[in-house]
């Protein structure tokens, strides 16, 4: 047993480690094994509420939203310098509670910790107001506020990462926060609160709830002392989300499901075309947003990069998470495996070609799935149309420019896209004609903080990321200020007592 293993997960509401008010405990399970890993506080409605309680009590009378900002941000990247201290453990917890490969989960405390740091960057030198002068007699300028208490809804794919992504910039802008973490996935959570707790943070600024989506999610959509909801997931719950917080006229910053293209011209690199694609689609066990898991290659090239595409996969280490030479491990939880196996089954049935790696015998009780390519693909099979998010990617050649980028939109969603070829006329002409949020061209999914990142169709609403995060996560206000003498329309006044200038 590691020294980091955890017993029991609770809540943090105010400053404080609690249990859950009703006493429930859920059972955590190791994705390697299917075994019990801890137990964690069931979070519910009145859990929910004491947590906004104390952040709403933190914004309103506390000192976060008052205090000086070079104050704050000290924070901000104290909480940085606390992730890079507890990497190890962060990297290790991580790969424990969601199958990630150890190799991969290494960095992600690096990225989080950037996350703050970044913020705190971006808050001092570019959360900035504009001014407006109208001639001699007004100067009307903006200014960016907190809105109050952001919820935060996060997935169990990359959780630490992706929570941070959320946590830093709603800190960082002087809001205060109640944290949902996906309940497959709690224990990075978990870490958080417990570097916040050290980082010396006053009471109620930031908190965390544990429990299920339909229960404490839901509670935490509907409560009216909650001015923002971001959402990290699947879309069917991003829409369920919108129309749950629509009665108190949340604003919502949804980050959605995806069914991302990548489109491998004749011209292309095929070589580094070839090692980006394996990795976006296979990287992460294929639990991610952006991979790539519709694959369109020119028929020109189409059988000499399926041959190397088989070639790789079948050379693709399954094993052990906490090994590091492995590069798949299981999936998060049981039931999506179920999800998963049972899309592979209908490629099958809708006239695909299924190509597995092999897992080996020694990971038969946990949740593996081997890397996988469904070849004889058409764009309208469910399986090139639908989110699987596991480690199958989908294979459909094309003749010419305008054919694929019909298929590539023929989809609904539209988060992430890629395009190989070495006509950068074309490669621009097509990334502009493809409905997505983000596109790269001669590229895998490279991270730059600076971007806006969000997608389009059903694969999201608004946009985070760089100064982006401002939008939503800050109110901006317009002050006018009059400088100078003007007319001002003097209702109610004698005509004999009317000046049409303000009086001094």
């Amino acid at each position: 047993m590691s020294k980091y293993n955890v017993e029991r997960v609770p809540h943090y509401i105010g400053g404080k480690f609690v249990e859950g008010t009703s006493g429930k405990l859920f059972q955590n399970m190791n994705p390697a094994t299917n075994e019990t890993l801890n137990e964690v506080a069931e979070g519910e409605a009145e859990d929910i509420h004491l947590a906004v309680q104390a952040a709403r009590q933190a914004f309103d009378e506390g000192p976060w939203r008052t205090m000086g900002v070079a104050k704050r941000l000290e924070y901000i990247v104290r909480i940085a310098d606390l992730i890079e201290a507890n990497a190890e453990e962060l990297s290790y917890l991580e790969s424990l509670d969601t199958g990630l490969p150890i190799s991969q989960t290494k960095k992600q405390a690096a990225r989080a910790a950037e996350n703050f740091r970044f913020y705190a960057e971006m808050v001092k030198s570019r959360m900035v107001g504009e001014a407006y002068q109208v001639d001699s007699s007004f100067i009307n300028y903006t200014i960016h506020k907190p809105v109050g208490v952001a919820g935060l809804i996060t997935p169990w794919n990359a959780p630490f990462m992706l929570a941070t992504w959320k946590v830093a910039p709603a800190l960082a802008t002087g809001n205060t926060c109640v944290l949902k973490p996906a309940e497959w996935s709690p224990l990075t959570a978990n870490k958080l609160a417990q570097i916040v707790h050290e980082a010396g943070l006053p009471p109620g600024v930031f908190n965390v709830v544990h429990g299920f989506g339909e229960t404490a999610g839901a509670a935490l959509v509907a409560h009216p002392d909650v001015q923002l909801i971001s959402f990290t997931g699947e879309t069917k719950t991003g829409s369920e989300i919108i129309k749950n917080g629509a009665d108190t006229l949340k604003r919502c910053s949804m980050e959605l499901g995806g069914k991302s293209p990548a489109i491998v011209f004749a011209d292309a690199d095929l070589e580094r075309a070839l090692d980006a694609v394996v990795w976006g689609i296979y990287s992460f066990n294929g639990e991610r947003c952006t991979a790539n898991s519709r694959l369109f290659v020119q028929e020109k090239i189409y059988d000499q990069f399926v041959d190397a595409l088989k070639e790789r996969v079948a050379n693709i280490i399954v094993g052990d998470p906490m090994d590091p030479a492995t590069e798949v491990g299981p999936l998060i939880h049981r039931k999506h495996w179920e999800h998963v196996t049972s899309y592979i089954a209908l490629a099958q049935a809708e006239g695909a070609e299924v190509i597995s790696g092999i897992v080996p015998a020694e990971c038969s009780t946990g949740n593996y799935i081997a890397p996988t390519l469904l070849l004889n693909c058409t764009n309208r099979m469910r399986v090139v149309q639908e989110e699987i998010f596991g480690p199958v990617l989908a294979v459909i050649p094309f003749k010419e420019e305008t054919e694929v980028l019909q298929m590539a939109n023929d989809v609904k969603y539209g988060l992430a896209a890629y395009v190989w070829t070495n006509d950068m006329k074309r490669g621009h002409r097509l990334a502009q004609g493809i409905e997505s949020g983000m596109v790269w061209i001669n590229s895998q999914n490279v991270r730059d903080l600076r971007i806006p990142f969000g997608g389009a169709k059903a694969s999201g609403i608004g946009r985070e990321g760089g100064h982006y995060s401002f939008e939503f996560y800050t109110e901006t206000q317009v002050i006018h200020v009059a400088i100078g003498e003007h007319p001002i329309p003097q209702f109610g006044k004698k005509k004999e007592e009317r000046t049409g200038i303000v009086a001094k």
